[in-house]
């Protein structure tokens, strides 16, 4: 069980809003008739895509930076260091790098998304690939932060404090907006990776409007947060193959796993057949780019609509968590059969 110390609490949310006020956007929640029709529900979708860097990572990155930059116990931040496939890397970049000025050392695999790799470049990032199939990113950090100057910090994609903090203010915003046209959410589907975004989420929503379940929703190719919560403990498995590239990861980490068990009320799953589905209505009915894993909460919504699970009428919430895909890999998926 993770150290009560290393939890964030809704006040860690509510602090990281202040922190991010005026530096990350305050993303739209849109709404569509066609998609209404479709379920049967009331949808309203928080765009994650149209945040700074394309997607939600920016909030926890610039929280956990800006919290190393004003306490260091007197030593000067030197840099930050993490691993990432794509978005928390972009977003650690332009956080630290482009915007605060401190230097960023990004390990990458080498299978990363060229459009991720290019702008993690481009924010300033120095990039170290490894293979994320052979080789364990921990230890690849482990052996690239013994070669970073003394004061350089590692900041993980998920399991860090103040990243969840920051992810938890797309929660905060979602349910204020709604709550200011006197809208209260039944259900809210959540994309899940590492557990960074959901657990912060649930943080604000539990505060906020305590009534609202909230549902994550897995590949079906790595549902390693789903056997968790169902077994009770964290299960490791292995590089998912998935093109929810954002959702490859191995495991949840332990402050996750500890908020998740006490707030989200399941976990389900969806193929990437069905990611592409919902890439296809953003495109065509609500005129957006989404990458894959920011269909996911479309997707696990329609799902449960369409089992029976979700009652007619219901006010249903659901995430977009970024938009940071190649084009030319985005019109393959689009067009083709998987």
């Amino acid at each position: 069980m993770a150290a009560a110390d290393d939890l964030p609490t809704y006040k860690d949310v509510a602090d990281a809003a202040a922190v991010l006020a005026g530096v990350a956007h305050h993303t739209p929640t849109e709404t569509s008739r066609t998609l209404d029709d479709q379920l049967g529900v009331s949808c309203f979708v928080k765009c994650e895509n149209m945040q700074r860097m394309g997607a939600f990572k920016f909030r926890g990155a610039y929280t956990a930076v800006n919290h190393y930059l004003n306490d260091t116990d007197g030593k000067e931040l030197k840099g930050v260091l993490t691993y990432s496939s794509g978005n928390h890397a972009q977003a650690i970049a332009l956080a630290s790098t482009k915007t605060l000025g401190i230097p960023s050392t990004i390990i990458m695999p080498t299978d990363a998304p060229t459009l991720k790799l290019k702008a993690t470049q481009e924010y300033g990032g120095n990039v170290v690939f490894y293979d994320r199939y052979t080789e364990k990113r921990d230890e690849v950090a482990q052996k690239v932060k013994a070669t970073l100057p003394e004061g350089t910090v590692f900041i993980p994609p998920y399991n860090h404090k103040y990243v969840i903090a920051g992810q938890g203010t797309v929660g905060k915003e979602l349910i204020e907006d709604l709550q200011s046209k006197s809208i209260a959410l039944d259900y809210l589907f959540v994309c899940v990776g590492g557990g960074g975004l959901i657990s912060g989420i649930s943080l604000a929503v539990k505060e906020l409007s305590p009534k609202t379940q909230i549902i994550g929703v897995e590949p079906e190719a790595g549902n390693d947060a789903q056997q968790s919560l169902e077994q009770g403990q964290i299960v490791h498995i292995e590089t998912p193959k998935t093109i929810a590239d954002g959702a490859q990861t191995q495991h949840l980490g332990d402050l996750t796993f500890d908020i998740m068990q006490r707030n989200v009320s399941k976990i389900i799953t969806v193929t990437d057949e069905q990611l592409v589905d919902e890439m296809k209505f953003f495109g065509e009915r609500m005129k957006m780019i989404v990458e894959p894993t920011g269909c996911l909460g479309l997707a696990g919504l329609r799902k449960l609509v369409s089992s029976g699970e979700i009652e007619k009428g219901a006010k249903c919430g659901v995430i977009i968590s970024g938009g940071n895909v190649d084009l030319e890999r985005y019109c393959k998926l689009i067009s083709s059969t998987i």
